[in-house]
């Protein structure tokens, strides 16, 4: 196993959104910055930025935020954009504010639209969001879809088939999961990403979605006690799930 990275820790706490360098220099010279409970006075010194390191710091006699390289899940609540820019709402806003002075900055791991709540991955992993978002991983997204109307008895074949053509397309579907929960709704499990594919696939079958979450990406699952708004940042074992088959 190679040795980690050695930085400056006034870089390493700037790049996780704790103050401009001078601002880190302060907490430092005012004692709130502490390692294995002592001031730590010299934030100009190299040090490894691994979790080791990262357990025994404390900033204002809190844990150290996670080291770049974080995956977070996230409980999509309904009305909330996966944007940084437009107007309303916005998914960032659900993370704490330091958060979002983070450099790398973390990013939707695709999107989910407003109208759509549940499973929502947010990192700052360039190699690990390109990962999960691939077509060639094909990797199983599940979304409880609840319908206008009744199903009508032949959607799981049909979407099955890998022969649905969506409107305004020219290349099918690939063949999709689908299992019934009750007489209007439905688990529906894709392994594509098109542009509100699971509405539009219950509309080419003469329905209509009006509610949408998702359940699960690949092998993980949104726990039953993550509340709408909240997160939880994911260890190795939770991320190696995304890429379990399903």
């Amino acid at each position: 196993m190679s040795a980690a990275k050695s930085v400056r820790l006034d870089r390493l706490l700037a790049n996780l959104g704790y103050g401009s360098r001078r601002e880190i220099q302060i907490l430092a010279r005012t004692g709130r910055i502490k390692l294995d409970g002592a001031p730590l006075r010299d934030v100009e010194q190299r040090v490894a930025a691994d979790d080791a390191f990262a357990a025994r710091l404390t900033v204002d006699g809190e844990e150290l935020d996670p080291l770049p390289g974080v995956a977070v899940m996230l409980n999509k609540p309904l009305g909330v954009t996966c944007s940084h820019k437009e107007a309303g709402p916005l998914v960032y806003r659900l993370l704490p504010d330091r958060w979002r002075r983070r450099d790398p900055a973390l990013s939707t791991v695709g999107r989910l639209d407003k109208d759509t709540s549940g499973l929502l991955l947010l990192t700052d992993d360039g190699a690990l969001l390109h990962k999960i978002i691939s077509p060639r991983q094909q990797i199983a997204k599940s979304y409880r879809a609840k319908l206008d109307r009744p199903l009508r008895g032949d959607e799981a074949e049909v979407f099955a088939s890998g022969a649905l053509m969506l409107e305004g397309e020219d290349k099918p579907l690939l063949p999709a999961r689908m299992e019934a929960l009750g007489e209007s709704e439905a688990l529906l499990t894709i392994v594509e990403g098109r542009y509100h594919q699971v509405r539009r696939m219950f509309a080419a079958v003469g329905n209509h979605v009006v509610a949408l979450h998702r359940v699960s990406v690949g092998g993980l699952t949104l726990p039953d006690d993550l509340e709408p708004g909240e997160f939880t940042v994911l260890d190795a074992s939770e991320i190696a799930r995304i890429f379990a088959e399903t």
